[in-house]
């Protein structure tokens, strides 16, 4: 019993690890064939998530007066070396924010504000190279010699599926604000900051779950696609030879 439960768990590992390897290497083989384009569509996604919320703050309430580094950053290093527990520096780290956009308000108040912590950072770059990669092997896969390898019903889902998951999660994507009635909104929410408080509450939390669901969803598209170019790309190998 133990050893068929040994087989079948190396089985297993190994089907994974090949399933893995297949997905990267055909990933891989797409943003090596158009890296100029996967760097501008990494850096389009990454500015976008930066300087959409703001932009539209600026024209559906103020613009903004005053932008910032925090200066705190400056003492990173020394942080870094402190006593601290590392458990503690992680959660500090997570929470700190790096750069932020205030609109000066009537009454010495800001009229609202928008920070950008390092998950927040971390969040965009991730959202950035699975869009940059989606759109790599989109456009891969419209090679004439790809194109026979792959079938057309998974194609157009999975082109479906990616596109509407990028659009929603610039459009989901939670935003910590200041001066909107909620201290995080999904950028869509952004235009609506005079609603009641309920439903900036409402919008909050369900900003951070649709965030999360098309990370993952992107994620598995990717995977996806990326899976049937690495095994287009092994399927050709022995013809080639």
């Amino acid at each position: 019993m133990a050893d068929e439960f040994r087989s079948r768990f190396g089985k297993m590992a190994t089907g994974m690890a090949r399933v893995v390897t297949t997905t990267l290497r055909g990933i891989g083989t797409a943003v090596r064939a158009r890296p100029g384009t996967t760097l501008a569509v990494v850096g389009g996604v990454f500015a976008l998530h930066v300087f959409l919320p703001p932009l539209l703050l600026a024209i559906t309430r103020k613009p903004w007066t005053y932008f910032t580094f925090n200066p705190w950053l400056a003492q990173l290093p020394r942080y870094l070396i402190s006593s601290a527990s590392l458990d503690q520096k992680i959660d500090f780290l997570s929470r700190v924010a790096v750069f932020w956009f205030t609109a000066d308000g009537p009454y010495g108040f800001p009229e609202w504000g928008f920070a950008v912590a390092a998950m927040d950072l971390v969040r965009f770059l991730a959202m950035s190279l699975l869009v940059a990669a989606y759109f790599a092997l989109v456009l891969s896969r419209r090679q004439p010699e790809r194109l026979a390898g792959w079938r057309a019903s998974t194609s157009r889902a999975g082109g479906i599926v990616g596109a509407f998951a990028g659009v929603l999660g610039l459009s989901t994507g939670p935003c910590s604000v200041v001066g909107c009635g909620a201290p995080v909104l999904p950028v869509v929410g952004l235009v609506f900051a005079g609603l009641s408080s309920g439903t900036l509450a409402l919008l909050s939390g369900a900003s951070r779950v649709l965030s999360a669901l098309v990370l993952v969803a992107l994620t598995l598209v990717v995977a996806w696609l990326g899976w049937q170019a690495g095994s287009a790309s092994a399927d050709r190998r022995p013809s080639a030879r």
